[in-house]
């Protein structure tokens, strides 16, 4: 049953990125509005947009919240809250937006909202998303310009997950500055929302469920009949899988998969599986001058190239797919994804480990009797995040680095290593670039931390290489996509060259739903339930 089962998974995942959204927009046939019941390991541990990017807290929010431009049901670009665009000149972008729509408090929504949304979202923590834009005029109530630093031929893919928020709403209850990143400081934002989109939040408990009602007076028509949808936060994995086998939900977000094939013999369930944008890998900190959490307090030895060369040639990140991902996942020699424009087969083909070599490594950068380093991992963020993290220190103590695991609940993870602490010494990551271009992972992760223009926010070990910084520069600026994709090969040469990042792979996303349950499975991780039926 194992086999058949991943012949079927692979025959999907062949198809590619977006397979699991075609079938959904023919869903709009069904008369009955329906409940709809999911779960997932975690919660989204802020309901503020502009406090931090993460993929998870977009996930649920872009059900609420709207940007300018959206992704349909393919994931190709659409109009939202804007109609149309056009680039006026190299530096000049025009917005004409969507009329007549109201926030479900039933305010109204105009330019006012947009310009106010960018003051904020410039100063929270999405900034690197919107660090291109050097400014927005209010043309007239229902027309915007952008002017942008230096010539973006992307910016329309760089707003999708910028979420509109209701200027007089934020005012009047005292959210006006963005909550932090790491979630120390909270607004009236982090609990409450208040959107254009196709759903409310109806009820909300942190931590165990989030309640989403339709927004009955929303501009647009679901093409899906959910009516209402509760999310709930399942942490345990095998109580997640049993409560889609009882019925209790419809689907859920974060399938074992060594549980896999126990929903696939189910004849009411299946699992639907596709490639995740996000990828993983090992970053340590090469910034301090040691270590914080380790055994070297005179010197810091992840600044040795040599060590990190090791530790890359060290993790087999073959084994981890055979026996920790079960092959639900895809080894790959650069933090970005297959998906992603700007990925090279040749620079993102996996290394090859060699112990012989890296042990030899370690002894010419003087590090052979090693050292210790805790290794900081999240137990419920990503699929096998903790047994991922084991595998890597079990790799790593092969050349005499005794990695000590440290695996914490997300929303505690992230008050240690997210910016502006960085407290770590040694980190397991994951990102997911939401533009599916990798000029955003070079901003705001390999890119020189710079606090005033949001650069490099979460470089999360603090690596620098000029050199990196002035292609990141000249990417952003090149319209000529030959001469564009050039330059990102360059930047991810040096980057690869530099070991500062320990690519492990790249995810599947791992769905178990009811044959009854029509879904779309967006690589960037997302749940539109718009687009979601229940027949």
């Amino acid at each position: 049953m194992m086999s058949l089962l991943f012949s079927k998974l692979k025959r999907q995942l062949m198809l590619g990125v977006f397979t699991a959204a075609i079938a959904a927009p023919f869903a709009g046939s069904a008369a009955h509005a329906a409940d709809f019941k999911f779960a997932g390991p975690l919660d989204a541990y802020t309901l503020d947009p502009h406090a931090v990017s993460n993929t998870l807290i977009f996930a649920v929010l872009a059900n609420v919240y709207e940007p300018l431009v959206r992704r349909d049901a393919e994931q190709k670009l659409e109009p939202a809250l804007a109609t149309d665009w056009k680039q006026i000149d190299d530096t000049t972008w025009e917005f004409n937006l969507r009329k007549d729509v109201k926030f479900s408090n039933g305010n109204p929504f105009t330019a006012d909202d947009v310009l106010f949304s960018l003051t904020r979202g410039q100063a929270g923590g999405i900034k690197a998303n919107l660090n291109s834009i050097a400014s927005v005029e209010k043309v007239d109530d229902f027309k915007v310009r952008f002017t942008t630093r230096a010539v973006n031929p992307i910016l329309p893919n760089q707003l999708t997950n910028w979420f509109i928020m209701d200027k007089e709403w934020a005012e009047a209850n005292n959210a006006v500055q963005p909550g932090a990143a790491n979630n120390a400081t909270e607004t009236f934002a982090n609990r409450n929302a208040m959107g254009t989109g196709p759903y409310v939040i109806k009820e909300r408990d942190p931590g165990v469920k989030t309640v989403f009602a339709s927004n009955p007076n929303w501009w647009d028509k679901k093409t899906g009949n959910i009516d209402n949808a509760t999310f709930f936060v399942i942490a345990n994995p095998s109580t997640r899988v049993s409560a889609l086998i009882s019925g209790e939900v419809d689907m859920i977000d974060g399938v074992p998969p060594q549980d896999a094939d126990r929903i696939e013999k189910d004849p009411k369930l299946h699992v639907k599986a596709g490639p995740d944008l996000r990828t993983i890998y090992i970053q340590p900190d090469v910034a301090r001058d040691s270590l914080i959490f380790g055994s070297e307090k005179a010197k810091n030895p992840f600044k040795e190239l040599k060590v990190r060369q090791a530790m890359e040639i060290a993790v087999d990140s073959g084994a981890i797919q055979k026996r920790i991902m079960r092959n639900f996942s895809v080894p790959v020699g650069l933090p970005i994804g297959k998906e992603v424009n700007g990925f090279d087969e040749t620079l993102g083909a996996p290394v090859k480990p060699d112990l012989d070599k890296a042990k030899a490594l370690m002894k010419e950068a003087g590090y052979e009797d090693g050292f210790s380093v805790t290794l900081d991992c999240t137990n419920d963020r990503f699929m096998n995040d903790e047994a991922t993290c084991l595998a890597v220190a079990a790799s790593l103590a092969r050349i005499n680095i005794k990695v000590e695991p440290r695996a914490q609940p997300t929303a505690k993870w992230a008050t240690q290593v997210n910016p502006p602490e960085y407290n770590t010494s040694l980190a397991m990551l994951g990102y997911s670039p939401n533009t599916y271009d990798a000029h955003i992972f070079l901003t705001s992760i390999a890119a020189t931390r710079d606090p005033k223009s949001g650069l490099g926010a979460f470089n999360i070990g603090g690596y620098s290489n000029p050199e990196v910084d002035k292609l990141i520069d000249a990417i952003g600026k090149e319209t000529d996509q030959e001469k564009r994709s050039g330059l990102i090969k360059d930047a991810f040469r040096l980057i690869k060259a530099d070991a500062a990042f320990i690519p492990l792979h790249q995810l599947n996303i791992l769905w178990g739903v009811k044959d009854n349950v029509t879904v779309v499975q967006p690589a960037d991780l997302a749940y539109p339930l718009r687009y979601f039926t229940v027949k």
